[in-house]
């Protein structure tokens, strides 16, 4: 049966410029970062204290997805120090965190320009 998700694939069109965006600006790890085609790597990261990883690929057909909405949202401990901390390394988002009845959230746009949402409770 299935047990978790392995991984959330993000597509991006420079994977140095990702991969220096992931790892330096938001704090992930690289678990694997090795050759898997003439134009790309397999570039799996991990986030320190989850069980899913992050992967930097793009599908080869599938190059339109870069740069847009990713449907994902990541849980963070504090929405708005997060925020603030981010934004001080040079993480662009789409505006402050937004408070609702049911937690806060926010979009943050990666090197690549895809948004993923941010959220607490």
């Amino acid at each position: 049966m299935i047990r978790r998700i392995k991984f959330l694939g993000i597509p991006v069109r420079d994977q140095d410029r990702a991969l220096a965006f992931y790892t330096g600006k938001l704090g992930f790890r690289v678990l694997t970062d090795q050759h898997f085609s003439d134009t790309q790597r397999w570039i799996e990261l991990s986030i320190p204290g989850a069980e899913t990883g992050i992967v930097l690929f793009t599908p080869e057909g599938h190059e339109d997805r870069i740069g847009t909405f990713v449907h994902t949202s990541w849980e963070v401990d504090h929405i708005d120090r997060t925020y603030d901390e981010l934004r001080a390394k040079g993480v662009e988002f789409d505006g402050p965190p937004q408070k609702q009845p049911w937690g806060s959230f926010l979009k943050m746009k990666d090197s690549e320009g895809n948004q993923i949402v941010l959220s607490s409770r």
